[in-house]
């Protein structure tokens, strides 16, 4: 049987990688808009977030993997 917080957990996987990915790119077009600032603390803090979606993504595969035998 299949539970319902296994797809829950893929799209909170998801958001936050994708949440991370954007706090990456912004990370990086911040000096060009500001004219060599830096971006400010909670852009760094919301990088982190990339790491911790993928491992997110990695237990539900490997939920969802032990699952299917």
């Amino acid at each position: 049987m299949r539970s319902q917080s296994s797809p829950r957990l893929l799209q909170l996987a998801v958001v936050v990688f994708a949440i991370g990915l954007v706090a990456i790119v912004a990370l990086f077009v911040t000096p060009l808009l500001t004219d060599g600032g830096t971006a400010p603390t909670f852009v760094y803090v919301l990088t982190m977030c990339a790491p911790v979606g993928f491992v997110l993504g990695l237990v539900f595969a490997l939920r969802s993997g032990r699952r299917a035998r």
